[in-house]
C-alpha cells in the first residue's frame, strides 16, 4: 500500500521515526474521534454516505420522473445502466490517483465535480438530457474506492477488513436512507406549493449542496496517511511506477474478486435503483411505502457489511487468506439462492422477508471482498481496489440490461441474476494463494 523509505521494513512505517499517533491503528473503536486515524475514518464514511444521496437520490423519485418525462421501460433500463456505467471507468482512474496524488485531494475534487450534475439534473426536460445527467452523476460512485483506500491507510493489517467493512457499510447506508428521505424532501416541496414535476427537480439541489460541503470538510480535516499528506512526507516512489496498474491487473485473483464484487455490490446498486419501482409496480405500493421498503434493504448496511468484514478477519486469523476466499464463495452462493427465492414470492410480506435474507449475505460478501483486496498486491492497493470496485459497477450494468428488456419481467430478471451470482460464488472458491504468499499474508494478519 503506502510505501516509505525506511530502514526496517519496506512495506511498513518506521518505528524509529514515528510515535504512536503516526502509526496505523491496530484496533477500531467506532466511538473514538481521537487522532487523525479515527478522524479520517469518520469523515471518510460520512462523506461516502452523502455520496449515495448524490448518486441515487433520484432513484426513489423515478416514478414521478417517469410520468413527467414519459419514459418507457426500455428508457428507464438505459438510465439504470447509465447511472453505474460511468463509475466503471471512474473507479479505475480514481484508484490510480489515490496511489499518486493521495486520497485527500482525489476525494475533494471528485466531490466538487460530482456535485454539479446532481444539482443541475433538474434542468433535464427530455429522456436524452436526463440520461446524460444520470451518466455524469455516476462518476460519484468512484468515491467508494477512495473510502476503502483511505481506511486501509489508517489501520494495521489485522484490522483492515473490519475497518474497511464498517466504513463501506456505514457509507452504503446512504443508499438505503436516500430511499427513505428523498420522497420526504419531495413532499416538502409539494407542501410549499410546487407540483410533482417541479418538486423532483428542486429536491436534487439538496444532495448536490451536501457534496460541496463535504468537499470542504474532507480537504480541511483529513490527511493522506497517519504521517501526513503526500506533500509532507517522503515516500518510496518505486510503487508509483507506470507498471503498478499492470502489476495489479496481471494477477488473476484481482479479476476473480472483480467478478465477486460485481455479484454482490453490483446487485446492491441495481436493487437500490429498481427496488422502489419494483415494489410500487409489483405490489401496488404508494411512493412513500415503496421507498421505505427499499430503504430497509439499504439500512442493513449499518451492520451487515461490517459483520462480513469482522467474520472475514476472524476467519483470516484462523485459516489465512484461503479461509477468507472460501467464506466469500459461500456468502455469494447463499446470496444467489436468496435472490431466486425473492423473485418467486407472491406476497409483499414474503418478498420483504426474502429480501432481508439475501441482503444479509450480499452485504456480508461486500465486506468479505474488501477484507481480501488489501492483501492481493500490497504495493498497489489503489489499483487493485479500483479494478475490483469497477467490477461492482460492471455487475450493475449487466444487471441493468435485464431490467431494460421488454420481453422479461422484473421477477424473471431477478431469477437470472440469482443463478449468475451463485455461479460466480463457485468460481470465487478457485482463489489460490501459494505457500510463500500464505506465509507472508498470514504473518501480516497477525501483526498488532
Amino acid at each position: 500500500m503506502l510505501n516509505f523509505r525506511v530502514p526496517e521494513n519496506r512495506y511498513s512505517f518506521s518505528k524509529a521515526i514515528m510515535n504512536n499517533s503516526q502509526k496505523p491503528l491496530d484496533s477500531l473503536n467506532v466511538f473514538s474521534f481521537k487522532g487523525i486515524q479515527m478522524q479520517t475514518f469518520h469523515i471518510t464514511w460520512i462523506t461516502f454516505f452523502f455520496c449515495f444521496f448524490g448518486w441515487f437520490g433520484i432513484a426513489p423519485l423515478m416514478k414521478i420522473v417517469k410520468d413527467d418525462l414519459g419514459l418507457t421501460k426500455g428508457q428507464i433500463g438505459n438510465i439504470i445502466i447509465a447511472s453505474v456505467s460511468a463509475t466503471i471507468f471512474a473507479r479505475l482512474l480514481i484508484g490510480r490517483l489515490c496511489d499518486t496524488i493521495g486520497p485527500r485531494l482525489t476525494y475533494t475534487w471528485l466531490l466538487v465535480f460530482g456535485s454539479l450534475p446532481v444539482m443541475t439534473i433538474g434542468l433535464a426536460d427530455s429522456y436524452e438530457s436526463f440520461l446524460l445527467f444520470r451518466l455524469a452523476i455516476g462518476v460519484i460512485g468512484a468515491s467508494f474506492v477512495i473510502t476503502q483506500y483511505h481506511t486501509s491507510a489508517m489501520f494495521a493489517p489485522k484490522i483492515k477488513g473490519t475497518a474497511n467493512a464498517v466504513a463501506g457499510g456505514w457509507g452504503n447506508l446512504g443508499g438505503g436512507i436516500t430511499n427513505m428521505v428523498m420522497p420526504l424532501v419531495l413532499a416538502g416541496f409539494v407542501g410549499l406549493g410546487y407540483s410533482n414535476p417541479q418538486a423532483w427537480r428542486y429536491a436534487m439541489v439538496l444532495p448536490g449542496a451536501m457534496l460541496l460541503i463535504m468537499a470542504f470538510v474532507y480537504y480541511k480535516f483529513t490527511k493522506d496517511t497517519p504521517m501526513g499528506n503526500y506533500s509532507e512526507i517522503e515516500r518510496d516512489t518505486t510503487t508509483q511506477a507506470k507498471g503498478s496498474f499492470i502489476s495489479a491487473a496481471s494477477d488473476y485473483r484481482t479479476w476473480i474478486l472483480f467478478l465477486a464484487y460485481g455479484a454482490c455490490f453490483g446487485i446492491e446498486i441495481t436493487f437500490d435503483n429498481v427496488a422502489a419501482l419494483y415494489f410500487s409496480e409489483s405490489f401496488s405500493c404508494d411512493l412513500k411505502t415503496a421507498g421505505l421498503l427499499a430503504g430497509v434493504f439499504g439500512f442493513m448496511n449499518i451492520f451487515a457489511r461490517a459483520v462480513g468484514g469482522i467474520v472475514a478477519d476472524k476467519v483470516g486469523s484462523a485459516y489465512g487468506m484461503r479461509g477468507k476466499g472460501w467464506l466469500l464463495a459461500g456468502l455469494l452462493v447463499l446470496e444467489g439462492l436468496g435472490i431466486i427465492l425473492f423473485a418467486q414470492t407472491g406476497s409483499i410480506a414474503m418478498a420483504v422477508m426474502a429480501m432481508l435474507g439475501f441482503a444479509m449475505f450480499l452485504k456480508m460478501a461486500n465486506g468479505a471482498t474488501y477484507a481480501i483486496v488489501p492483501f492481493i498486491d500490497a504495493k498497489n492497493v489503489g489499483s487493485v481496489a479500483g479494478i475490483v470496485g469497477a467490477g461492482g459497477n460492471l455487475g450493475g450494468v449487466l444487471a441493468g440490461f435485464l431490467f431494460k428488456s421488454e420481453t422479461i419481467s422484473y421477477a424473471q430478471a431477478f431469477i437470472y441474476i440469482g443463478f449468475a451470482v451463485a455461479v460466480i460464488g463457485a468460481i470465487t472458491a478457485l482463489i489460490k494463494f501459494d505457500k510463500k504468499q500464505l506465509a507472508e499474508t498470514n504473518s501480516a494478519l497477525s501483526v498488532a
